[in-house]
Order: structure tokens, then C-alpha cells, then sequence
């Protein structure tokens, strides 16, 4: 077992994270409650949960979980990932510095 490398993925996470302006959160947040929900009818999708980072209300961070990579590739080139967005605050500003998105193999939990 040991020296043996093991690519046994259980799940595909992605985890967005970005930076609101000041003034922003409380919109965004209420975007959140009243999303379409498009991504729960997507190939693949098991499930997002969006934080709001205790410490900077004005950060958010989106778990989605997934089958597998393909899945989440999937979703995200196509219209349903657009149209998922449309409740956003129109004008909305991100701080750019803060937003970025991370791939993982989820390997246990």
C-alpha cells in the first residue's frame, strides 16, 4: 500500500470565492435565497452551499459538489450556468483581488 500512488476520487468540488463592494452584501445574500435553483437540475450535481465569511460579511464562498469534473465542465460552458445568474444585483462590483476559483478531488470525508 505504502509508495503506491491511489487516484480514487469520491467527489469533484468547486470552490468560488469572491469579494463584494461595500454596500453589496445584503443584495447578493438575498440573490442567493431566491436563486432559480438551475444548477440542482444539472447533470451530475449533488450540491452548493454559499458561506459568508464571518469575519468580512462583504466575502462569500460557493461549494458546489459534484460527480466529477465533466459534470461541473459541463454546466458551467453552458446557458443554464448563464441564465443561474440573472438574479444577481444588476451593477454589481467585485473587489478583483478576491475572486478566484479552485477545482478539488474530494479524497474522504
Amino acid at each position: 500500500m505504502f509508495g503506491k500512488e491511489v487516484k480514487v476520487f469520491y467527489m469533484f468540488i468547486v470552490i468560488s470565492h469572491f469579494k463584494v463592494e461595500p454596500g453589496w452584501r445584503e443584495s447578493v445574500a438575498q440573490a442567493f435565497l431566491n436563486r432559480p435553483h438551475l444548477v440542482e437540475k444539472a447533470p451530475g450535481f449533488i450540491r452548493m452551499e454559499v458561506l459568508q465569511q464571518q469575519d468580512d460579511l462583504d466575502q462569500f464562498w460557493l461549494y458546489t459538489t459534484w460527480k466529477d469534473s465533466n459534470s461541473f465542465d459541463s454546466w458551467h460552458k453552458n446557458h443554464p450556468f448563464k441564465d443561474s445568474h440573472v438574479g444577481m444585483p444588476k451593477g454589481l462590483k467585485l473587489v478583483g483581488k478576491f475572486t478566484d476559483i479552485k477545482r478539488f478531488n474530494l479524497v474522504c470525508d
